[in-house]
């Protein structure tokens, strides 16, 4: 059961990983930044979710470090970007990334799309990588169980983690119990489902009888299904409310209820088509 926002998932490679961490998608304005990233420390989070995507991971790596904390209290992930796919490619953008973040060992290092182009050139730069220690684990984001098997094929490190769109409106069931299934450990990205689900009648009444917000909700339901969630938020007060989800818990048929919303609302890319674009 989970107790408290310092809980952790141990990975396939023996490294434990917050469950529960911040997300900084679309926050690239410092002075919307700081505030932010402050409260997430303040409230608990240790592990920051970003992406050479993002265009913020210098912005992330200096107010990490003007934080206070040591290093070796966060877990920085970080994912490679479609256009720096590819073995030569990856490992040049991963030691800027490296120098952005200012760090000397990136936690988890992500793919961030499968690549039909790149698909297994990539992978052995990550391989590089992780032999050398500079990444304390490596994994990919929004593949599918056909993507992970045709990589198992040619592979000699098993993904870590897969980071997946996963929200009450697409639970990813079959996916998610295929990863754990392989040790895989299934992390959720848009886990509010872009507010999508936010409003749903269903969430609601369970949070009014839990006197809590939906969003703490959804949350809850990631981490009793034991995924890994990165909630974001620009908004302070939110940032707080949705790490204090350790107070209460959900019923298993609280938990049926919403898996049961699960309707495949996608509000993301769908991998295929992405994977056959680069």
């Amino acid at each position: 059961m989970v107790t408290s926002i310092k809980d952790t998932i141990h990975l396939n490679n023996g490294v434990d990983m917050p469950q529960h961490g911040f997300g900084v998608y679309l926050i690239k304005d410092e002075d919307e930044a700081r505030p932010a990233i402050a409260k997430a420390v303040a409230s608990g989070y240790r592990a920051f979710d970003t992406a050479q995507f993002y265009e913020n991971e210098a912005l992330v790596g200096k107010l990490l470090k003007e934080s206070g904390l040591p290093r070796s209290d966060f877990f920085i992930t970080t994912k490679v970007t479609n256009p720096k796919q590819g073995y030569d490619s990856t490992l040049r953008s991963v030691e800027k990334s490296m120098k952005d973040l200012q760090v000397e060992q990136i936690d988890l290092l992500l793919v961030h799309w499968p690549s039909k182009k790149h698909f297994f050139e990539t992978w052995k730069a990550f391989e590089r990588l992780y032999d050398e220690k500079l990444v304390r684990s490596i994994g990919v984001s929004n593949y599918e169980k056909h993507h992970l098997e045709k990589l198992a094929a040619r592979s000699n490190v098993k993904p870590a983690v897969n980071q997946i769109e996963c929200h009450p409106y697409l639970a990813q069931k079959d996916l998610r119990a295929w990863l754990a299934e392989q040790n895989i450990a299934a992390e959720a990205w848009s886990p509010l489902g872009r507010g999508a689900v936010l409003n749903d009648e269903t969430i609601g009444g369970i949070a009014e009888k839990h006197g809590k917000s939906p969003a703490q909700v959804i949350i809850r339901w990631h981490l009793q299904h034991g995924t890994i969630v990165i909630p974001k938020s620009v908004t302070p007060a939110r940032i707080a409310q949705n790490a204090d989800v350790y107070d209460f818990s959900l019923t298993d048929e609280e938990m049926s209820a919403i898996d049961a919303l699960d309707r495949n609302g996608r509000t993301g890319p769908v991998p295929d088509e992405v994977y056959e674009k680069i």
